[in-house]
């Protein structure tokens, strides 16, 4: 079997588990004979082979199908990391047609950006995971001049497009987040430190948008109203977990967020233009008024 035919393989049966939550043999061997048509490579197997595959799908890529003897199908396991394995499905859908795709260049269209910092996530991970301390210089994107830094590596976090890296910076043993884009020099000692027992970065960030997190601060309730078309924009792409819906008919879509009100925040609402109207809190809508005039003064 070639590297091409797994990969194609591996994708249909995870993807009809995705789609369908559960399948029998016969189910998956029925959709792997109708992407069989598609790609034009017979991917069907036998009982024996399915196993073998799952193996590989388990040991490679991390995702452990699971056959329920009782009910006769296969299944994704929940093992309480939906989040990490939603992203991980789709990491795979993309290397899966990127390893078998030829001259790309006429089928899809790549924005043209600057890399994340990604080819630190494996040195990064192993330190955060072992509790080594690490070095690397570091360039912020308000100072000219880079500057060396020593850490406790604490988490990594995605926010806008961009990867950070959550760690206490042992110069003012302050928690801090550092843009993995402007990280260069990565030095993994065999220090130890020890990781702080009360410390959650779920919780840290749980009303936040973006990486500033005001633990200092309550976070408030926030209601906007979007006009009927960005609202379905709003629907399927939620601004943050705890976007809750309290109004959606034909004239708007009424949302409630539970936040800390930041620049970042209050940025990501005029990325919307003039289709929502902030309800409450008032300081909010004062924000943003402000924003708008300050842009209008700079644009005259």
């Amino acid at each position: 079997m070639s590297q091409d035919e797994y990969f194609l393989r591996c994708r249909a049966i995870i993807q009809k588990l995705r789609k369908s939550g559960e399948a029998t043999f016969e189910e998956i061997n029925d959709y792997l004979e109708r992407e069989s048509e598609i790609c034009g490579d017979d991917l069907t197997l036998s009982k024996r082979s399915l196993g073998r595959n799952l193996e590989k799908i388990r040991s490679r890529q991390n995702i452990d199908i699971q056959f329920d003897f009782s009910s006769k199908v296969y299944r994704i396991a929940d093992d309480g990391q939906a989040d990490i394995h939603s992203r991980m499905l789709e990491s795979f859908d993309m290397f899966s047609f990127l390893n078998v795709a030829n001259d790309l260049s006429q089928y899809m269209y790549f924005e043209k950006r600057k890399p994340q910092g990604t080819e630190h996530f494996y040195g990064l991970l192993h330190a955060i995971k072992n509790r080594y301390v690490i070095g690397f210089t570091h360039q912020k994107f308000w100072e000219g001049q880079s500057t060396k830094r020593i850490v406790e590596p604490y988490s990594l976090k995605e926010s806008q497009y961009r990867w950070y890296l959550l760690a206490k910076d042992r110069k003012d043993n302050k928690i801090k987040t550092f843009g993995l884009d402007r990280i260069t020099g990565l030095d993994i000692t065999k220090q130890k430190f020890e990781y702080p027992k009360n410390f959650n970065v779920n919780e840290m960030f749980r009303y936040c948008f973006g990486v500033i997190a005001n633990e200092d601060k309550k976070p408030e309730e926030i209601i906007i109203s979007f006009e009927r078309q960005q609202g379905n924009y709003i629907k399927s792409l939620p601004i943050h977990e705890t976007q809750q819906i309290i109004v959606d008919n034909k004239d708007e879509l009424r949302i409630k967020l539970t936040l800390h009100i930041t620049n970042d925040f209050i940025r990501e609402l005029l990325s919307n233009g003039d289709t929502f109207t902030v309800i409450s809190p008032k300081s909010l809508k004062r924000k943003v008024c402000e924003m708008y005039e300050n842009g209008l003064k700079n644009n005259k």
